[in-house]
């Protein structure tokens, strides 16, 4: 956080240069992604708060198209993986394999998977079985890999934006709520209007295809993920934080549908998460500071994911993304 008047001066300059390059990822991102405004800002606000992302909706609305989209504006190398029921760990991390030289001695060579990229595309995750998601566990967390006892460092920045198909459930295995937890938002993909779509067939069934541009660097987005963790966030928004991450939680809350109706709340994983996105998506809107704004438009994909209704609430009818914004509403 600035100190002094130098250092606000110094962060506003580089919060106005941050601003302009982003306008141009956004205009870049809009020549391959018709709609989606509040997807776009997300997807963006999770790659600069330096997390991972969770882009659930329906086969066919771009989710990822979006992701490549994504890999291209920013510079980031991308890779996809195609969950399946058969994907063993390995076909993620990668493995050794026997290897002999010229002299004929034997030693093992490690051959990196898939993992091993800037942004990863888990495409389906849920439909990879237990084991093998768990594979993608201390990737996220941790920036690195362990195959064999060896440790080996991925790739900074290091992003995954995983999709899952609402729909379809049959021959999936949800997310456990800890890899849940590992995602800084869930970002749920909509139909477009009729206008929207109508633009997308348009544009998408003749002879040529817009495709995004390039605009960022892999060392320009670690630049912009140290500006937003450097920008100040003031009292009434971090309050607003504290006091919604407490009235979520069933222990803690005064809310009666919260005692009552939900099962298991945010974590502390989920404030963290909280104050990275805010501050990403002021500096998205051209803000040097977050609002309470920016708290009650984030509180719904940051803690949907991290909380549960019992079944007697889902049985009354409870919505939990309805809950969530009454909450931010009231703590805001």
């Amino acid at each position: 956080m600035p100190t002094s008047k130098e250092d606000v001066q110094a962060l506003s300059a580089r919060a106005d240069a941050a601003t302009g390059r982003l306008a141009e990822v956004r205009q870049s991102i809009a020549k391959s992604i018709i709609g989606l405004d509040d997807v776009v800002e997300q997807s963006l606000a999770v790659i600069l708060s330096g997390g991972h992302g969770l882009l659930v909706g329906p086969p066919g609305v771009a989710k990822t198209r979006l992701v490549h989209a994504l890999a291209v504006v920013t510079g980031l190398e991308d890779k996809r993986v195609q969950f399946t029921p058969d994907l063993m760990p390995a076909d993620i991390l990668g493995s050794e394999v026997l290897d002999q030289d010229a002299e004929g001695k034997r030693h093992f060579r490690f051959i990196p998977g898939p993992v091993f990229c800037r942004l990863l595309m888990a495409d389906e995750i849920n439909r990879a079985s237990p084991r093998t998601q768990a594979a993608l566990l201390q990737a996220m967390q941790e920036g690195f890999v362990t195959v064999a006892g060896e440790r080996h460092d991925l790739p900074q920045p290091f992003h995954v934006l995983a999709t899952q198909n609402p729909i379809e459930q049959e021959g999936t295995y949800p997310l456990p709520e800890a890899q849940l937890d590992r995602f800084l938002m869930q970002i749920d993909v909509p139909y477009p209007d009729k206008d929207q779509e109508r633009a997308i067939l348009l544009a998408t069934t003749g002879t040529e295809d817009t495709t995004a541009e390039p605009v960022l660097s892999a060392q320009e987005i670690l630049d912009l993920q140290q500006l937003v963790r450097a920008m100040p966030v003031g009292e009434q928004v971090l309050d607003a934080i504290l006091s919604l991450l407490e009235q979520c939680r069933p222990d803690r809350s005064t809310d009666p549908d919260v005692r009552e109706g939900v099962s298991w709340g945010p974590g502390p994983r989920a404030g963290q998460a909280l104050m990275l996105a805010v501050r990403a998506r002021a500096l998205l809107q051209g803000r040097l500071a977050p609002s309470t704004e920016d708290v009650l438009a984030l509180a719904g994909p940051v803690l949907k994911h991290r909380m549960a209704l019992s079944f007697a609430a889902r049985a009354e009818g409870v919505q939990l993304d309805a809950l969530i914004d009454r909450l931010a509403h009231a703590a805001a």
